[in-house]
């Protein structure tokens, strides 16, 4: 019997070594693997290098692990916003190595590690620092630089529902990075809110396939997305639970 679900998030990311490679999925904090995140900041293994659009927002999730001294380099399209004051502190003091990759390359490097491509040409970045050293080639008069993708040891994403074979749903905007994430690492581990019996969900909705998904944890409701508990089907700001934004995005 196929079974993908692990108890909880420690025992998920419990082999995860010093110096892998993670992809984290999310943007800004829409669709980020929060309690996943925190598994990973008590498990402790250091020296690691994160793939994420972002380099952390405020003190939690991604910026939590950064704060923990845990993350050698981080691999990001943007990594400083108004409160991405944990990264600014670490890359100042020369703590923190980072690999600036504009956001269309990004999505695409992820993507062409699961897809088996060696590597493409794009126009994005010719021309700039970003392309300093790389191979270029005038194509139909433009001119390109080559980009490699880029594979990981693990990826953590976030995702809304899940049946046991690892057939997962996202919610909206949340989907953003983790279906390519899914497909580029050697271990994908997903969290969602729950795990649904087979046939639970429809397949027509079902985003990222559980071929491609190692290991699911249902950690409920996130209740840190709204800055309190839901109580009765509604947040504490008296929103109906679905009515979240796309900043604040399951």
């Amino acid at each position: 019997m196929i079974d993908k679900t692990v108890p909880d998030g420690a025992a998920a990311v419990a082999d995860i070594p010093e110096g892998a490679t993670i992809l984290i999925g999310g943007f800004g904090r829409a669709g980020q693997p929060v309690e996943l995140i925190d598994a990973l900041i008590a498990h402790g293994a250091g020296g690691l290098t994160v793939v994420n659009n972002n380099a952390g927002n405020g003190d939690t999730g991604l910026a939590a692990l950064l704060d923990r001294g845990l993350v050698r380099k981080i691999i990001c399209s943007f990594p400083r916003q108004h409160d991405s004051w944990v990264f600014d502190r670490l890359y100042r003091a020369g703590e923190i190595e980072l690999e600036l990759v504009p956001q269309g390359n990004l999505a695409e490097r992820i993507r062409a590690a699961g897809a088996g491509i060696g590597a493409f040409f794009t126009p994005t970045g010719v021309g700039t620092q970003l392309a300093e050293g790389k191979e270029t080639r005038t194509i139909d008069g433009r001119d390109y630089v080559l980009e490699y993708p880029i594979r990981a040891d693990f990826a953590l994403i976030s995702g809304l529902r899940a049946d046991r074979w690892g057939n997962v749903v996202h919610r909206e905007t949340a989907r953003n990075f983790g279906p390519i994430m899914a497909s580029a690492a050697t271990t994908t581990i997903v969290q969602v809110y729950e795990v649904v019996p087979l046939g639970g969900i429809d397949p027509e909705t079902v985003v990222t396939p559980g071929i491609f998904v190692d290991r699911v944890v249902a950690v409920g409701e996130r209740a840190w997305l709204q800055g309190g508990a839901f109580v009765g089907g509604v947040d504490v700001e008296g929103r109906p639970h679905g009515d979240a934004t796309a900043e604040v995005d399951q």
